[in-house]
């Protein structure tokens, strides 16, 4: 969340975001600012604060961790883990993080045993480190903070468009031109509330998506499309290729999975690299989750090798 000051000058900033966030107690801001997830003008905001006409505030909200949410032995497919994070290719099917109709049997359960308590926690709530999420039928790579400060550097580097995110998507049609940008604004679709959809600004939030086609299924109509993500909004690569009436095979959402002759039996998005400077070390981590099977049709298609990382 991002705001711009343009008024009351000199307020304490705890009390300037309550003012504005009603959702946020005062004492919650605190918490956020101690640990470092507002920042003024780009750097870390301290607790005494006050506002001027002209700042730039960035306000990271980690989500918590239900009461109810318990270890549970669940298999972790670990790409790399340190004292500071871990990197895992989540496979298809499975929810992130407990919600209703989801209670257990999700990733932060298995993260909760895997990790035995050593995840990134804030003002004395637990919390598993949850920076990014993937859809539950999206596959690949996630990254997953074991400390606050790898959570508010990934959280940093996230907003800062300066982690590389590249997905592989397989789509119904051939998005033309082949090559090319998006650049939108995502917020809720109007009528249905589950959905998310490309809207008229002011509303909703920038969302940039570079992409290209990659291989051509002739025969299904379908095409194999390289996705970089600039922002992370929900669903966003969804809506985009929606938007260049090319929804995502297998996407029960957007699309009617029945009605496209492709029919791999999953949703065809899949988090296939993920770059990012470790918090501490500084140093360029790059991170590939292999090509699920079902991808094999497209892949034989490629006039050319997959980009190098």
């Amino acid at each position: 969340m991002e705001l711009r000051v343009d008024s009351d000058a000199g307020t304490r900033l705890d009390a300037y975001l309550a003012a504005r966030i009603p959702e946020l107690s005062r004492s919650r801001i605190q918490e956020l600012i101690r640990e470092q997830f507002i920042l003024r003008n780009g750097q870390p905001a301290k607790p005494r604060d006050s506002v001027a006409v002209g700042d730039a505030l960035r306000i990271a909200i980690p989500e918590a961790v239900p009461a109810e949410a318990q270890p549970q032995d669940i298999p972790l497919n670990i790409l790399f883990e340190d004292d500071q994070l871990v990197v895992l290719d989540k496979e298809s099917g499975i929810v992130v993080h407990p919600a209703a109709g989801n209670p257990d049997g999700t990733l932060v359960n298995a993260l909760l045993h895997h990790c035995q308590g050593r995840l990134s926690g804030i003002g004395g709530v637990e919390r598993p480190g949850i920076v990014h999420r993937l859809d539950k039928d999206t596959s690949g790579c996630m990254v997953v903070a074991k400390t606050d400060l790898a959570h508010h550097s990934l959280t940093e580097q996230f907003s800062g468009r300066t982690m590389e995110k590249l997905y592989l998507a397989v789509a119904q049609g051939i998005p033309n031109p082949q090559q090319g940008t998006v650049f939108t604004h995502i917020g809720r679709h109007p009528v249905n509330r589950q959905k998310m959809a490309v809207v008229n600004p002011p509303g909703g939030k920038t969302a940039i998506t570079d992409y290209e086609v990659l291989s051509i299924d002739r025969s299904t109509g379908s095409s194999m499309v390289l996705c970089h993500l600039h922002t992370g909004r929900t669903h966003q690569i969804r809506v985009h290729l929606l938007h260049l009436g090319c929804p995502l095979v297998g996407d029960p959402i957007y699309a009617k999975p029945e009605k496209q002759k492709a029919k791999p039996g999953r949703l065809m998005l899949h988090a296939w690299r993920l770059q990012f400077d470790h918090p501490v070390t500084k140093e360029r981590m790059k991170f590939e989750a292999a090509i699920p099977p079902e991808y094999t049709p497209w892949l034989q298609m490629l006039d050319h090798p997959l980009p190098l990382a």
